[in-house]
């Protein structure tokens, strides 16, 4: 942190600057104050000269909104993101120090530090790939460590840069920190990607260094893509997770969720109460917060102009030390003054970045000219007289090899020919002058050093030979170009492997966005940009979100009432919130501990644990009441159990007493028994729009306290279908019934009990679900079997994933969709049981099988369970988005790990977790 320079911004609208933060390839950070309020934020400043090229811009913006959709937890909330004069983003303050100078300070982290750090960032892969896209903003220097627990601060390569330089033509390259053996072979980067940088990270947090660092540098690509890691300094405890996230193939790597509950089963959050840190870099982040907060507004902050600049500031509008087209961001200020002349090729020579903490910066031909910084020994001396506010000691010495380009091509001015490419195996050097030493501590990652990587075969605008295999990186959507506009070419993005030298590789090796996605550039000006549309993968913007208080008991059950209502029962009371708006309309004490709401007519008909409720929808005012008391006097002390189901205007319930049985007269010379209590237990069938009793038939009595719990699986034109929980059977019943589970019908007018079946091997624990056409479906071990309901004769069977079982399928017209404890999820043919597509969610590990919604539409297929939900489309399988929410909006409050649910209204979906819901537009 440095006192601001005479060119630095004063003021960002409400926010008046305090102090330079910390460099990064592409960006300036600073500490301000809002003027109103007195909060602290920091203020991310794009570099003018790399904020003048279109491509970056967008990028800028696309990770800006990332961050956006990722706020809460271990990512701050932005409070602003501006595209005037500067292009910059604002967030909140939070006392942190990035890992890169932790482990300067105090060396390796603990390996309980270790869990914490990588299951929060787990945690936050796990969001970011529920939507599809790869994250590519891990770094050393983009990972904070919080006095609670980890940050992230890059959504991009962006944000994650080891140095960025916008080159002559309006392009841009972007040079990354690590390499994966993905981007060696020039294969696509996916989200397996940011488990191997987790999985570098990690080792690197454990041991302070990254594990393919021993060997001859011109062999790094090689090691990387081949060598085994060398783990052996890592805690035996994490050495298999660690090497598993390193696997060369990214098809063995985990899942994101999978690294997060494995290093933290109760949650980054809760691992982390107590406090995380070691000693000495707690102390270094409350050093840091006492001396920022104790920061004072500049009193030239007062002459600032609204673009934030001094009024004696030069007009250009670029600081003093920023950094030309030709020279990489980041370098140090006097390179500004000193750069090398081109070399032969036409390309610059690319200098070294400043920033010490940089995980892999560029190849200088040419020896640092600073005189106040001290090569090789980790140390960095003050920067032309500025104040450095937090000094925490040594700082670990830059890395002096790049690894990997984002090449950003834009379009060239009329007239205007490409540079020429960097030939294959050549290095631009300044003649006479010899290559840096190669340095390496503990206090930064292993450096990997540049190597000739196998060329593309890809041919782009040159046509020439690249030096290193591209993979596609998406972007988001280009302006629309005006009618009548010429494209001069398209614009394309990709990564390149570093070439020898570090420079930008020929124009051979360029490969189109992937997604199919391009992204066009104009010749002027660019078009208004068309309204944000959702990404792939990434889950609908929510129409509205509501949050039941804390203040009162969690829910327990939610239904909705005509499209209308979203009827929420709990302990204490229940209430309706209103599905067009998500606010709270009513709350009524007398219905708590209600089950699901059901439509009587004009009414809402809950039932509580003493008695039925019709409620106003208006305003949930009680019109009619019926205790049980009253309403079944002929059963005193008559317990009501949960809904069986229901079908228009009729409800099925289960409700058992217990009764006193006299015991028979002994005969003579005998001792009189004693009385037994008994329970009576019964189905009945109920009218709640006449409110009453359609008819009741006596059942075999639950376990204690004796009411059993039956399920309608079926309704047919004469009977019902009906299933008993397992949890309520019985020791006798489960002992008769040698394993398998039981169907009983029941006559639909009577109420009499037609038959009781059993189906092929389900058990009574299996999922069972039926049709109108007395067609039953039930899980059968690993597998999924129809039978005819009246005659139990099997009809197909659909083979499972070994060692899971079928969830509750799903009817909807001719097709049967299926769920397994595998999370897999499909569609099968309901009269053939032929396979129609079989999905994953990707959900780690097996657990219970995801519930299943269908639209209303019948087009969108949701699946649910306690990690995430995922929409498919119905007719096909395709993977349409997926939705995890944070789990706990304060990274030190409870964890949630109450299951998703989503019910279907309308065009939209509303997904609830716990006390939070959200309103989802669907299809």
């Amino acid at each position: 942190m440095e006192a601001l320079r005479r060119e630095d911004p004063r003021r960002f609208g409400r926010f008046a600057v305090l102090a330079r933060f910390q460099e990064a390839a592409s960006a300036v950070q600073y500490v301000a104050r809002d003027t109103g309020t007195g909060e602290l934020a920091v203020i991310t400043v794009a570099r003018p000269a790399l904020a003048a090229v279109p491509a970056f811009r967008r990028r800028f913006q696309a990770e800006a909104r990332t961050a956006e959709r990722l706020a809460g937890g271990w990512v701050t909330p932005p409070l602003e993101t501006g595209e005037d004069a500067l292009l910059h983003t604002a967030t909140e303050y939070v006392p942190a120090l990035p890992l890169a100078e932790a482990i300067g300070i105090a060396g390796p982290l603990p390996e309980r530090s270790v869990r914490i750090l990588g299951a929060g960032i787990a945690e936050i892969l796990s969001r970011v790939h529920a939507g599809g896209p790869v994250l590519q903003g891990l770094a050393p220097g983009t990972v904070l460590l919080a006095e609670d627990g980890p940050r992230l601060t890059a959504f991009g390569p962006l944000g994650a840069a080891a140095a960025a330089e916008a080159r002559p033509g309006g392009q841009l390259s972007v040079r990354l920190g690590y390499l994966t053996p993905e981007q060696v072979e020039g294969k696509e980067v996916g989200t397996a990607s940011d488990l191997f940088v987790l999985g570098l990270l990690l080792a690197y947090a454990a041991t302070g260094t990254t594990p393919f660092t021993e060997g001859p540098p011109d062999e790094a690509a090689r090691r990387i893509a081949e060598a085994d890691p060398e783990l052996d300094a890592v805690p035996e405890e994490l050495r298999d997770l660690i090497a598993d996230c390193l696997a060369k193939d990214p098809a063995e790597r985990p899942t994101a969720g999978t690294v997060a509950a494995e290093l933290a089963l109760e949650g980054a959050a809760g691992l982390a109460r107590g406090g995380w840190l070691p000693e000495r870099l707690a102390a270094a982040v409350a050093d840091q917060e006492a001396r920022v907060r104790a920061l004072e507004v500049p009193e030239e902050a007062e002459a600032a102009g609204p673009a934030g600049k001094r009024e004696d500031a030069r007009p250009t509008g670029e600081p003093e030390d920023a950094v030309p087209t030709d020279v990489v961001p980041g370098a140090a200020a006097e390179a500004a003054e000193d750069a090398p002349a081109e070399a032969p090729s036409g390309l610059p020579v690319t200098q070294a970045p400043s920033d010490p903490r940089d995980t892999a910066a560029t190849t200088s031909e040419t020896p640092d000219t600073s005189t106040n910084a001290s090569t090789g020994t980790g140390n960095i001396g003050e920067d032309r007289g500025t104040t450095r506010f937090l000094n925490t000691g040594p700082k670990p010495p830059r890395s002096d090899r790049a690894t990997t380009h984002l090449a950003l091509p834009h379009e060239l001015p009329p007239g205007r020919s490409p540079a020429p490419a960097l030939p294959t195996g050549s290095t631009p050097a300044a003649p006479g002058l010899p290559s840096p030493a190669h340095h390496h501590t503990h206090g930064s990652p292993a450096p990997y050093p540049a190597a000739a990587l196998p060329g593309s075969t890809g041919q782009g605008n040159g046509g020439g030979r690249g030096g290193g295999p591209m993979v596609t990186l998406p972007l988001p959507p280009s302006p629309t170009p005006p009618e009548g506009s010429a494209t001069s070419r398209r614009t394309l993005i990709a990564i390149a492997a570093a070439a020898v030298g570090g420079l930008v590789v020929g124009g051979g090796s360029v490969a189109a966005i992937g997604g199919g996605e391009t992204v066009a550039a104009t010749d002027d000006k660019p078009a208004t940009p068309k309204p944000r549309r959702t990404l792939p993968g990434q889950p609908p913007e929510p129409r509205w979100s509501y949050s039941h208080p804390a203040s009162e008991s969690a829910p327990l059950t939610t239904a909705l009432w005509r499209d209308r209502l979203l009827v929420v029962t709990s302990e204490s009371q229940a209430s309706a919130v209103d599905v067009r708006t998500g606010k709270r309309v009513w709350q009524r004490a007398d219905a708590a501990k209600g089950q699901a709401a059901v439509v009587a007519g004009d009414l809402c008909f809950v039932a509580s644990p003493t008695e039925f409720l019709w409620l106003a929808p208006k305003d949930g005012t009680v019109v009619h009441r019926v205790r049980y008391a009253d309403g079944f006097t002929d059963l005193p002390d008559l317990q009501v159990g949960r809904l069986a189901g229901h079908s228009g205007a009729v409800i099925w319930f289960t409700g058992s007493r217990t009764v006193t049985v006299k015991a028979p007269k002994p005969k003579k010379g005998k001792k009189k028994a004693a009385d037994k209590r008994v329970v009576q237990a019964y189905l009945f069938a109920y009218d709640i729009v006449r409110r009453t009793e359609v008819w009741r038939t006596p059942v075999p009595a639950g376990r204690a306290p004796g009411t059993p719990l039956y399920r309608v699986v079926a309704e047919r034109s004469a009977d019902l279908l009906v299933r008993q929980d397992a949890v309520t059977l019985t020791a006798a019943d489960v002992k008769a019934a040698k394993g398998k589970g039981s169907i009983r019908s029941f006559d639909q007018q009577t109420g009499k009990l037609r038959w009781t079946k059993q189906y092929g091997t389900a058990g009574p624990e299996a999922a069972v679900t039926g049709d109108e056409d007395g067609i039953l479906y039930a899980g059968a071990g690993a597998h999924l079997q129809s039978f005819e309901a009246d005659t139990g004769k099997p009809l197909w069977r659909v083979e499972g994933t070994e060692g899971s079982a079928f969830g509750t399928p799903l009817a909807a017209g001719p097709v049967l969709h299926t769920t397994e404890r595998s999370r897999q999820v499909g569609a099968v043919e309901r009269e053939s049981g032929r396979v129609v597509w079989r999905r994953s969610t990707e959900v780690p590990g097996i657990g219970s099988a995801p519930v299943l919604t269908l639209s209303s539409s019948g087009k969108t297929l949701l699946a649910s369970d306690a990690t995430q939900v995922t929409a498919f489309s119905a007719a096909d399988g395709e993977r349409l988005w997926k939705f995890q929410d944070i789990g706990a909006a304060d990274p030190k409050g409870a964890t949630v790990s109450a299951p998703y649910r989503t019910l279907a209204v309308g065009a939209h979906i509303v997904v609830q977790r716990d006390r939070a819901f959200y309103a989802f537009p669907v299809a």
